[in-house]
């Protein structure tokens, strides 16, 4: 076999690693499917199971840290967007700082999720299916945050796209919109 029969080959070392590797949409698309079922198995679990008051505590005692955990990692990581959409920092500098944030932001939003199903949320009230709604939203939009980071990472150097940078901003704000508003009526539902 000549060198150039083995450099057309498809058998040449690395290339099944290659060809294993899904494309990036189809990654997105399966961490979003994930999502909903995380969802909607916990929106599931709500509806079914009833805790006594110690899991209820324990469900309340998660949630709150879970809480702590997972939005303060994202208040850290749109803080750090904000500084660069205002030219304080660069691309490199934001996406070497919030790369490592991605675990607790995902581990604290699953633990919300999850604790959540255990503090008898009310289903039959509009509210509840407002932050419910939104907290699929924040998930949805966390798998695209993920992906946009990993877009950007792509970026060396040259200046990044208008759509690039306006992708950045929306996912900012739908981000807290959601967070905040989950969280605002997380707190009206514990005054009743």
């Amino acid at each position: 076999m000549s060198a150039a029969d083995a450099t057309a080959s498809p058998h040449r070392p690395g290339r099944e690693a290659e060809l294993l590797q899904l494309p990036q949409w189809c990654r997105t698309a399966a961490a979003s499917l994930a999502v909903c079922a995380g969802w909607a198995a916990t929106t599931w679990i709500a509806l079914h199971l009833q805790a006594d008051a110690t899991l209820h505590t324990a469900a309340l005692f998660v949630h709150l840290a879970s809480l702590v955990l997972g939005f303060g990692a994202v208040l850290a990581v749109d803080y750090f967007g904000v500084l660069w959409l205002m030219g304080r920092k660069t691309l490199r500098e934001v996406l070497d700082f919030t790369a490592p944030l991605h675990v607790p932001v995902w581990v604290g939003l699953g633990g919300l999720l999850f604790s959540g199903a255990f503090l008898h949320p009310d289903l039959g009230s509009p509210l509840t299916c407002v932050k419910l709604g939104l907290v699929l939203v924040l998930a949805l939009n966390g798998v695209q945050a993920s992906a946009l980071h990993r877009r950007l990472a792509t970026v060396n150097g040259e200046p990044v796209r208008p759509a690039l940078l306006i992708r950045s901003a929306v996912t900012a704000a739908v981000s807290q919109a959601a967070w905040w508003g989950a969280v605002t009526i997380g707190f009206l539902n514990s005054q009743h």
